[in-house]
Parts: structure tokens; sequence; C-alpha cells
């Protein structure tokens, strides 16, 4: 898929220029296509604006943040201006003069230049989420949700931008517009917007792979997503957690649901008798470093998680109504590890909530149209 994108993106950036349409013709695509580094929880690339937002644990130090960027092929990158403290070779940077430096990256053929804003952003997951903003000035096709809670001052905001497969989704071609989209934002929430999470049809798309994505679950997480995952190994693609500092012991809020009429298998086969159901989580869990994730496979399972709060399957509700839920978090019985709280300020754990529209989405089976609704998330920590 990359080498498809690249292409039209040369394509475009070199039309009429007789160099970029010759045989072997060197390219001339100027762009980041990812970020990744010690620390880096999530790297928000905005391609219209030339920006890139890094969030990192508050505890981050920034004299030397890794910086390893993944370029168009054979695209070079360079801080712009440079600095004395900089470790080009060890792609380490140093931010501790200001949170935003620039970078440009040249194109192979060296006629293209683009010049990107790169800002770190200390962050500490908030407590509350309302749904009720999405990201400004973002180019993506769809919702991108985002919370924020100033409350531990400018320098540690309570920070969170939303996860979804919807990067995933886009590459179905099934989204005509925004609402389109398994993951949506809609008004008439609990209070004020919420959440829609929709169980959605990939197509022939989804058909033609190897193996089979028949459907694409509404979800959203606290996380990352690794687009380069998603048609070869889309639970990987998945990497659920962010560094959490406090003991949580409930996590409460509002959920409406309705499943679909038929429910399908991973070959999108139909399963006779069976009803699709949502899931809401949320799980915090130990890591050795920081990046240590879990992902679609073990989110539930992980002998790393130390407490776990979700809404029992059985107790899920139907209906047009909102359902409160207050659920406790407890050891899982797979789990190897105790808490910890010395733990937490050392930074050995890291908390994920996840909600989605099929529990059994991420094996790519459910019933398309299973539809829900989340509001007014809350995690109760201990003081």
């Amino acid at each position: 898929m990359r080498l498809v994108r690249n292409f039209f993106f040369a394509l475009a950036a070199c039309a009429g220029m007789s160099s970029c349409i010759q045989d072997e013709a060197l390219n001339c695509e100027a762009a980041i296509d990812a970020v990744a580094g010690a620390n880096i929880q999530l790297a928000n690339i905005d391609a219209a604006n030339k920006r890139v937002n890094i969030y990192v644990p508050r505890q981050n130090a920034h004299a030397q943040q890794e910086l390893i960027f993944t370029l168009a092929d054979q695209a070079t990158i360079a801080a712009t201006p440079a600095y004395a403290s900089d470790d080009v070779a060890a792609n380490l940077y140093d931010f501790s003069g200001g949170n935003t430096r620039s970078f440009t990256v040249t194109s192979e053929d060296g006629v293209w230049e683009t010049v990107y804003d790169v800002t770190l952003i200390n962050t500490e997951l908030p407590l509350e989420y309302g749904f009720n903003d999405l990201l400004e000035g973002s180019s993506a096709a769809y919702d991108i949700f985002v919370e924020e809670q100033n409350i531990l001052g400018e320098d540690n905001s309570r920070l969170l931008q939303w996860v979804s497969g919807n990067p995933g989704y886009e590459l179905t071609g099934m989204a005509k517009s925004r609402t389109d989209y398994p993951t949506v934002q809609v008004d008439g929430g609990y209070a004020g917007r919420c959440v829609k999470l929709e169980t959605k049809e990939t197509g022939s798309f989804g058909m033609s792979i190897n193996p089979k994505m028949p459907i694409a679950a509404g979800n959203i997480f606290v996380g990352s997503f690794d687009l380069s995952y998603a048609l070869t190994d889309a639970r990987a693609a998945t990497k659920f957690g962010f560094p959490f500092y406090q003991q949580p012991e409930r996590l409460q809020g509002y959920y409406k649901f309705r499943a679909g009429e038929v429910f399908t298998d991973a070959n999108g086969d139909v399963v006779s008798g069976r009803r699709d159901k949502c899931d809401i989580y949320a799980v915090l869990y130990e890591v050795k470093s920081n990046t240590d994730f879990l992902d679609g496979d073990n989110s539930l399972t992980s002998p790393d998680i130390v407490l776990m709060a979700r809404i029992p399957q059985e107790e899920i509700v139907e209906g047009d109504e909102w359902i409160y839920f207050d659920e406790p978090f407890e050891r899982p019985e797979s789990s190897r590890k105790t808490f910890d709280a010395a733990g937490l300020q050392e930074g050995r754990y890291k908390l994920a909530i996840v909600c989605s529209s099929s529990v059994r989405g991420a094996y790519f089976e459910g019933a398309v149209g299973s539809t829900l609704y989340v509001d007014n998330l809350r995690l109760i920590c201990r003081p």
C-alpha cells in the first residue's frame, strides 16, 4: 500500500515535470510517514498543515528525545536549525530550549522540500471523557476525538487523543463521507455530544484480503494505531495503553447499544442464532519498558494485566435509553502480577480504555449494524 500511495503523491507533485516521468526517475516526494522513538506514546501527523504532535509521558526529559522518522522513499530529513547538542547519528534531538522544532524533509531528487513543525507534548491521561471535542485543523476524512483538562498546569496538561480503526477503514474505500466511518461524533449524547461506534461492512476490499476482513467494528481506545499492519496483522496494528500514575478503582459511564440483525464469522458466513454484543473495558498493566503495549490479541488475557474493569457480557442491555454502568477494577484470574503502588511513580504501569461495537470485532466476527453509543466515561482513582 505504501508503494501505491507514494506513486500517487509523486505523480501529483511532479505533474508537468519531465524528470519525474522518465524511466527510473528519482523520487520527488518529501513527506514524513511516521515517527517512532523511546517514550513516544502517539505521533499525530497533520500532512495538510505540516505539523507533527508527539505525545510523551509527563516525566519525559526533552534534552535527548529519540525521533526515528519514516520518510518517503530515499528522502532525507534534518532539523532546521540544527543544534550542537543534537546527536543525529543516534536520532537524538534536543527540545530543552522549546517544545517545538522545525524539520526539513528533502526528496530523493533534491528538488522538493517540506518543512514540518514537530512539537513534543508532555501529557497525562485525563480522568473524565466527554467526547465533545474533535482535533482542530485535522486534514483527516474522519473524526479524531481529543480530551483536554488543564488541571496540571500548562506543561503537564491531562491531554488525550483517542484512537480508532478509522484509518484502516479508509483503505476500503467504503466511506464516502465523514459519517460513513465506523467511529463518528454525533449529537444527542447523555450530555452534549458523544461517540457513535457502528460495525460496518468492508465490501469487496475486505473479502479480497487474506485472511478476510468482512467487517470493521466501530472502536475507540487509548493507545495508537499502526496503519502499516492494518492489512497484514490487524490485531497487531492496535497498541493499547498510556502511562498512568494513579490506582484506578472504578470505571463509570453511560452507553446505548443495539445489535445488528445478522451475525457473521471471519469468513463472512452467517452464524444462525448468535447475537452480537458490544464491549467496554479498562485495564491497568505492568510494563518492562515504555515501548511495551497490549494489542488486539492480548488486551483482555495478558498475564501482565494487574487490574481490569469491564461490563460483563451477560449484563449488556439493548435499547434506546442511556444505561449507566459502574464497574470495579479487579485483579483478573489470568494475571501473574500484583499491584505495587510504588511502581506508579516509577512509570511501570499503563492504562487502556477500549470500547467496541462488536466484542469479537478484532477477529472480524460480528453483525453489520451493531451500534454502540458511549458518553461521560470516568475513572475513579484512589486519592
